[in-house]
């Protein structure tokens, strides 16, 4: 195989450090174009070391001078800022994870698209603010477009373009992250600590409490939408606590096609890695006989509202996604500031997207203004 050159955006994230692990594996095969992080800026200049970066970005203008400080000796190239993360989305590699966390990875992974390549995509947030603009880009640009979120890659397997016109539902699975089982009145008192202690997966704290609010279950049924070209009563969300069924694919003559394997993020990144070959990975093997069992059962949408919430606007359409987003990353940051309970954060987004000018949106610079009101309007709703 032809050496890869590769920019991983967010690298010192959850699904970054995931994507490092494997591409540090094989050094012969890749070379790493661009780095980019945020605040971890000693994971950040590890990181391009022992890959050999040609740049390292930190979002934070802040750390410009740290960083530049531990790359002091190395043939990297530093930069600092949004405008710098950006810069390095528009440089020229074969294949780009998107990763960064939040409506703060639309910009750049706009700029990986106009570039026509292989995008790697783990930022759920760019579909959910400004879907029918991204996949429009996509086919314009003729980008490949790889979807790295587990379910979306399972479900990316599994339905078949051939028999699409036997289509009949996708099976979105969930784990129901940490209080499937408990009642409101638990979930009334529960702490950032519980929420980020995902039972399953090892994730950072944004998309822990998501999982367990359900919103990201929401936000995947948005970006589903948008990637497959289906309406959400097309998709059924099923609570599966083990997290082996990464989801599913139903078809007219009854077949249902089932994507399985350990929870662990580096097999749905080594297969965006490689495709549309296949390629070893350091994950552990999925052994059938140690299962005790597979259960699955419908989420409850008065217990966790983000879902109900999600379907509603994506039916608005591309601007209430949005709004819907930007509300959610302000409450969860409240959350974990301890400012807000956690039953709160569904209440401040849906009273956001109720109390929200829905104006439509025709290019990114709409969406980004649509985000920048919705984050003013859910400080508001915080403060009173």
């Amino acid at each position: 195989m032809a050496e890869k050159s590769v920019t991983i955006l967010g690298s010192t994230g959850s699904i970054g450090k995931s994507t490092v692990d494997i591409i540090r594996r094989y050094p012969d095969k890749y070379r790493v174009v661009a780095l980019t992080g945020n605040k971890n800026i000693a994971l950040l200049a590890e990181q391009a070391k022992m890959l050999r970066a040609e740049v390292a970005v930190t979002a934070d203008e802040n750390n410009y001078a740290a960083l530049k400080e531990l790359l002091a000796g190395t043939d990297t190239r530093v930069a600092a800022g949004a405008d710098a993360v950006v810069d390095a989305a528009k440089l020229d590699a074969d294949w780009t994870m998107s990763s960064i966390v939040g409506a703060a990875g639309l910009l750049p992974t706009m700029e990986v698209v106009k570039r026509g390549k292989t995008l790697a995509l783990a930022n759920k947030e760019t579909l959910v603010c400004a879907g029918e603009i991204v996949m429009k880009a996509v086919k314009d640009f003729k980008t490949t477009l790889v979807p790295v979120d587990s379910e979306h890659s399972a479900i990316f397997q599994t339905l078949e373009e051939k028999h699409r016109d036997a289509f009949d539902r996708i099976l979105l699975t969930a784990s129901g992250g940490p209080f499937r089982e408990k009642d409101l009145a638990f979930m009334e008192s529960v702490t950032p600590e519980q929420a980020v202690a995902h039972p399953n997966w090892s994730m950072g704290a944004k998309i822990s409490v998501d999982s367990a609010t359900m919103m990201n279950k929401g936000l995947e049924i948005i970006e589903a939408c948008h990637l497959f070209a289906v309406t959400p009563d097309q998709i059924e969300v099923l609570v599966h606590p083990q997290s082996i069924v990464h989801s599913a694919v139903g078809y007219k003559d009854g077949s249902v096609l089932a994507h399985m394997g350990m929870p662990d993020m580096r097999t749905p990144i080594a297969y965006a890695l490689a495709y549309p070959e296949r390629m070893e990975s350091p994950t552990a093997k999925l052994d059938l006989t140690k299962l005790s069992g597979l259960t699955f059962f419908a989420p409850d949408e008065t217990r966790f509202p983000a879902l109900r919430l999600a379907k509603e606007c994506q039916a608005k359409g591309q601007t209430a996604t949005a709004v819907m987003n930007a509300a959610n990353e302000v409450a969860v940051g409240a959350f974990l500031n301890r400012e807000i309970g956690f039953l709160d954060i569904a209440r401040v987004v849906e009273k956001v997207v109720e109390t929200s000018d829905l104006p439509p949106v025709a290019t990114i610079r709409d969406v980004v203004a649509v985000d920048a009101a919705a984050r003013e309007a859910a400080a508001r709703c915080l403060k009173g």
